[in-house]
């Protein structure tokens, strides 16, 4: 397991002023550099260091006695992720394939957009909303703490963090507006079709997250 802190692919300014460069420098440079060095020391402690992240997130789901290594692991996945789901100028209506599925499958995007903010809001506690590939259909949905898509069979597509530190200093308790902001102005597009089309192609869905990062190492 190749577990490193991935850059950002943008500046750490470059959400503003939707998502503040004084979040993503706590959010990205403490939890999660926090997440990554607890999972690589539990993965070591378990002689499991050798397995792929997505294999240890997959095996550790539901053994409870490897619980710690399970949260630590999925949020270092859950944010690479994350990072790439943003995008400076994003968000709006979607182009390409994805638009079309979310047309046949959810709706449209208004209806996709009240899901995924109604997902993004009504997650009680910590947590993420998804767009995921569930068999052959996207659906929306939401995961409680570090639980995420790769525990169920789906194929992640885009995701927000609603963990409080994604948003607190920005929103305090404005979950709403913030959910808006991030699904309005910063959703990445592009992501979302390179994981379908790459998930339909039957490869990793692990290849966008450092693909045009701006770092030689990622997860």
């Amino acid at each position: 397991m190749n577990l490193t802190l991935p850059m950002l692919p943008y500046p750490d300014d470059a959400l503003e002023p939707h998502i503040s460069r004084a979040t993503l420098k706590i959010h990205h440079g403490k939890h999660h550099r926090a997440y990554v060095e607890k999972a690589k020391a539990l993965a070591k402690e378990l002689r499991l260091d050798d397995q792929p992240l997505e294999w240890i997130i997959q095996q550790t789901a539901k053994e409870d006695r490897h619980r710690a290594l399970f949260n630590n692991a999925a949020q270092a996945w859950n944010h690479a992720f994350y990072w790439r789901s943003l995008v400076p100028n994003g968000g709006g209506a979607p182009t390409g394939e994805i638009g079309k599925r979310i047309d046949s499958d959810l709706g449209g995007y208004d209806t996709f957009a009240q899901q995924f903010a109604d997902a993004a809001v009504g997650q009680f506690g910590s947590g993420w909303a998804w767009l995921v590939l569930d068999g052959d259909k996207l659906r929306v949905t939401a995961t409680s703490n570090a639980d995420t898509p790769l525990a169920h069979g789906q194929t992640p597509l885009l995701g927000i963090d609603v963990w409080e530190h994604a948003y607190y200093l920005d929103y305090q308790n404005r979950r709403a507006d913030y959910a808006a902001g991030v699904i309005e102005h910063l959703i990445n597009w592009d992501f979302a079709n390179r994981n379908l089309s790459r998930r339909k192609a039957s490869a990793s869905v692990l290849q966008p997250l450092v693909e045009g990062a701006r770092t030689s190492t990622g997860l």
